[in-house]
């Protein structure tokens, strides 16, 4: 991303606003050439689901060291605020890390996330003086509460986790983001460059996607159109796209056009 227009994100400046996730890839070999072909910056681990403790080759760290890129872990898997809470506190024992991803999970076959239970945990964590990047459903009155319990982020889904449907519904994701003022991602159910180029067009601050890259036939070459999507539709929102009409109008200027007789 340009770095005149950096993503501000829980006081910290970051060049590229496609975020990525490190889980279902085959192997931490193509886990790395992913996540270098995105440009992200910043990663989601889930805590729940993988070993930072583990040395070796085979490591995290090894593969996508903490010094170069920031660590999101995340709640993922957890049913209860009182799991994701637990979890989340396990990032800062771990790592000292204090931005986080709240996932709060209402239905383990929809995986649609709790409300309830998220806007608990959520009020919990704000209150330890933890960065809270919030996972939601598109409800602009939800993502409303979660920016005044003082989340740093939050993240409506664009359709159910690895749906792969793109954006259901704009409508909302862009009454989000006109009415918060803390950054809005689109988290979830973004399956082609094009959702993630929409999302940009909308408004968003960025997008996060695991899913769209790790079932991709190509994940490798997926990354790096999700990269350019995001870019592209950050520089269409910021240039402000033409309205649109119920009727045509000539790309042409009609004045000074030679008239057949004047030939």
């Amino acid at each position: 991303m340009q770095a005149k227009d950096p993503l501000l994100l829980a006081g910290k400046s970051f060049q590229s606003r496609l975020l990525v996730g490190t889980g279902r890839y085959k192997d931490m070999q193509q886990t790395k050439q992913v996540v270098e072909a995105s440009g992200a910056e910043i990663v989601t681990v889930a805590l729940r689901r993988m070993d930072l403790s583990k040395k070796g080759q085979d490591s995290l760290h090894e593969t996508l060291s903490p010094s170069q890129y920031t660590y999101l872990p995340n709640s993922a898997g957890c049913f209860t605020a009182e799991e994701a809470v637990r979890t989340l506190r396990l990032a800062r024992e771990m790592g000292n890390w204090t931005l986080v991803k709240l996932e709060v999970i209402g239905d383990k076959q929809t995986l649609y996330p709790d409300v309830g239970e998220t806007l608990k945990a959520a009020d919990i964590l704000v209150r330890e003086g933890f960065q809270v990047m919030a996972y939601t459903t598109d409800d602009p009155v939800v993502a409303k509460k979660l920016e005044q319990i003082g989340c740093a982020a939050v993240m409506p889904l664009a359709a159910p986790i690895g749906s792969g449907l793109g954006i259901v519904n704009p409508l909302n994701i862009r009454m989000i983001v006109e009415s918060l003022r803390v950054p809005v991602f689109v988290d979830a159910g973004i399956g082609t460059a094009s959702d993630a180029c929409i999302a940009m067009e909308l408004g968003c601050a960025g997008v996060l996607l695991n899913t769209a890259l790790a079932d991709a036939e190509n994940p490798v070459l997926m990354a790096s159109a999700m990269k350019a999507a995001v870019i592209a539709g950050r520089q269409a929102f910021l240039a402000g796209r033409m309205p649109k009409r119920d009727m045509a109008v000539a790309s042409s200027p009609k004045d000074g056009i030679l008239s057949a007789a004047s030939n």
